[in-house]
């Protein structure tokens, strides 16, 4: 689009400020793990002079991925934002985690942005275009988001460029990858002693100009005749790409006609269309060779961001005034306007306390400015709806913070001190109290049940699950009643890992994980009779309580009802309450295999009772025993959950998917078409089958799936199960 532009970029450790929000570009990158994400952020930093050398900040940490967790496991697990300098624009790169583990800050990565660059690895193949990459793109489509393609790994054995394009139209341009187009060729050097030939350079389409980046630089070269004939059969269909996305209705006649469009026009729709989310060009990019300034394309993508991409005032979201109740309206990205700002992610740095990263979209926030924090979610919580206080304002770069006084609207900073801030919140004047519509985080659906490790950590868990759930809302937190387990939810293996890892590291609690228990129910099949004896006599006041009861099951959701029918006063009417406690007790503790006893009428009708030894506690005991003898004599049903789940996937895989559910037990409901080339799959299935069902389903259909799961009621489970986990129960006692 344009020759080397000169950088300006914020050194010496100095925050890049902006002072208008058009000459902010907020950009994420989008791709899956392994496609080269970081390195582009790096290459770009490098390229602006941001860093001097590979990535590395002044203290020798990276800009990005700089995370303890993300050097020990060498991948990105959390969103980091990378503000670079390119002819006086600030642009602020939001690098994010490419495991799907890992969905929740890449969707803060989208709400912060106004535009992304969607990274594909050449040396994936049609593999580098994975279902996830798809269904992000076709959100980003949703809403007009612009995107760009950037493909890396070209350097790679088997790579190939124009087969990677023709994938990328195929798979992400479905009826419009006439707009998805590459706007340079690879240059490729000359064979290696493996056969192999690197990319040594561009060809630019549009200006027909080819740059050499060999030697860590970009330089015009001279077009040879073999590039000038690739030229020729590329460059048409560009501007035939680009003349379709113009306004000006009469471009493509002229064009077709014969007319020479010049250049100026041609570059000039593009960036509109660009801009309007209507084009989608594809780019080249590669690192730097060891202690050079710039790599391969790194000089194109800033002048497409630049150019091309949007400003802040073009992507608005919504807000709603909290005193006045009124309908969500979009908000004005003026730095004189109210403020209004969202916290994107959460963190804590042992020095500084919790570090909030927000987005402006309105006003200016200042350092030392009283804000009002308000919660996320349908219901205001308490400690959600308050105002606080912020401390410095700064722009972070890997590690590091610098200073930076105001954040105007449109811009990403960090703010400190915000006790109360957690992801997802907005801050807003006091005055004038907003609430964000907050952005759509998947639902966890991998139950991990965890106990403190030792006493020292079960003082401290309390306080940092809580840190841990406000710096992650895709974790949440379950302390289930039923089976009195403490338990965390996420979204697969890795999350769990770093989630875990995350408490031991940086909150000092050692956790251990227990096999996650299904809140099973137990009730009786038939009806049965009980006879409850307790008597004792061991000097002084003895305990006599003898009661008979009948039991018999009810339908589902009735839950436990006691009857009395004693008549004669066989036992006393002050006695007839603790029979009940005594029942209801034991129903809680189970009659079987351990679960609580539901949906059973239990009468009494009969009993004895003695003048002096008789007593409450008796009573209760008796209760408790005749439940349990009539048990003894029935055959009792072990009920367990059913959810309805609803699995998103490939047309490809909906095969697969439909058999592994039969092998879980499933009832299919039925089948749905969705979006092009994905089909909704409902069923019934027990809840015990699905407890790794979350990672299954990932490496069934290889990510291109996505499931929700919803609670509908209990029923009896298979009697040979059942016989297993009685046996168990029966083992364990």
């Amino acid at each position: 689009m344009a020759e080397r532009a000169s950088t300006s970029a914020g050194a010496n450790g100095t925050a890049i400020a902006a002072e208008r929000p058009d000459a902010i570009r907020n950009v994420v990158l989008v791709g899956q793990s392994g496609s080269g994400k970081t390195t582009v952020v790096e290459a770009l930093a490098v390229a602006t002079g941001a860093v001097t050398r590979s990535g590395r900040v002044e203290d020798g940490t990276c800009v990005s991925d700089y995370d303890d967790i993300e050097q020990r496991q060498h991948r990105s697990v959390q969103l980091s934002v990378v503000p670079l300098a390119w002819n006086d624009i600030k642009i602020n790169l939001l690098d994010t985690p490419g495991y799907a583990d890992f969905v929740g800050e890449l969707r803060a990565g989208l709400r912060a942005a106004d535009a992304a660059l969607f990274v594909i690895s050449a040396a994936a193949g049609a593999q580098g275009v994975g279902g996830q990459t798809m269904a992000l793109w076709e959100e980003c489509a949703s809403v007009g988001m612009p995107r760009a393609l950037v493909i890396t790994h070209l350097d790679a054995a088997r790579a190939d460029f124009d087969e990677m394009t023709e994938t990328c139209r195929e798979l992400l341009g479905g009826g419009a990858a006439e707009s998805m187009l590459p706007l340079h060729l690879p240059v490729y050097g000359p064979k290696g002693a493996d056969g192999h030939r690197p990319v040594t350079g561009l060809i630019d389409l549009l200006t027909e100009r080819v740059f050499d980046y060999s030697k860590g630089e970009h330089t015009r070269a001279e077009a040879t005749a073999e590039q000038a004939s690739l030229i020729d059969r590329a460059r048409g269909r560009l501007i035939e790409g680009i003349i379709a996305e113009s306004e000006d209705e009469t471009l493509m006649d002229r064009y077709l006609e014969g007319a020479e469009i010049d250049l100026a026009t041609l570059v000039a729709d593009l960036e509109r269309a660009v801009a309007r989310g209507t084009f989608h060009p594809i780019l080249i990019a590669a690192p730097p060779p060891e202690g050079a300034r710039e790599g391969l394309g790194t000089v194109e993508i800033l002048e497409l961001i630049a150019r091309g991409f949007p400003t802040p005032a073009e992507h608005s979201v919504s807000a709603r005034r909290l005193d006045n109740g009124s309908t969500p309206t979009p908000l004005r990205c003026d730095p004189e306007g109210p403020l209004a700002a969202e916290v994107i992610r959460t963190a804590s740095d042992p020095y500084v306390g919790r570090m909030s990263l927000i987005r402006v979209f309105s006003g200016t926030l200042r350092a030392d400015d009283t804000v009002h924090v308000c919660g996320h979610g349908p219901v205001v919580e308490r400690n959600h709806d308050i105002d606080e206080r912020v401390g410095a304002v700064s722009a972070p770069f890997g590690k590091q913070q610098r200073p930076l006084g105001q954040a105007i609207a449109g811009d990403i900073a960090c703010v400190s001190k915000l006790g109360h801030a957690e992801t997802g919140d907005t801050l807003s004047a006091k005055d004038a109290p907003l609430l964000i519509e907050p952005w759509r985080m998947p639902e966890p659906l991998l139950p991990v049940a965890i106990r403190a490790h030792g006493k020292a950590d079960e003082d401290k868990l309390s306080q940092s699950l809580a840190r841990l759930v406000a710096e992650d809302p895709t974790v949440r937190l379950e302390q289930n009643g039923q089976t009195h387990q403490l338990v965390l939810w996420c979204l697969g293996e890795a999350h769990r890992d770093v989630a875990l890892e995350r408490l031991r590291s940086r909150f000092g609690v050692q956790v251990d994980t227990i096999d996650h228990r299904v809140a099973l129910r137990e009730t009786f099949a038939g009806s049965a009779s009980g006879r409850g004896r307790h008597v004792k006599q061991s000097g002084g006041h003895g305990q006599y309580a003898i009661c008979e009861i009948e039991v018999a099951p009810l339908p589902e959701g009735s839950g436990i009802e006691f009857v009395d029918k004693v008549v004669g006063g066989v036992v006393p009417r002050q006695f007839i309450p603790s029979v009940e406690k005594g029942v209801r007790a034991q129903a809680a503790r189970g009659v079987v295999a351990g679960y609580p006893l539901v949906d059973v009428r239990v009468t009494l009708f009969d009993g004895k009772a003695h003048s002096v030894d008789s007593s409450d506690a008796a009573f209760q005991t008796a209760g408790a025993l005749a439940l349990r003898e009539a048990a003894a004599a029935a055959r009792i049903n072990l009920l367990e959950p059913i959810a309805e789940v609803a699995v998103t996937v490939s047309d490809d895989y909906v095969g697969s998917v439909l058999s592994d559910l039969s092998s879980r037990r499933g009832r299919v409901l039925g089948t749905e078409p969705t979006t092009a080339g994905r089909t909704v799959i409902r069923a019934e299935v027990p809840e015990l089958e699905l407890s790794r069902y979350a990672i299954d389903l990932r490496s069934l259909a290889h990510g291109s799936a996505l499931f929700t799961r919803t609670y509908i009621r209990h029923e009896p489970m298979p009697a040979q199960r059942a016989d297993t986990l009685r046996a168990e129960a029966d083992s364990s006692a």
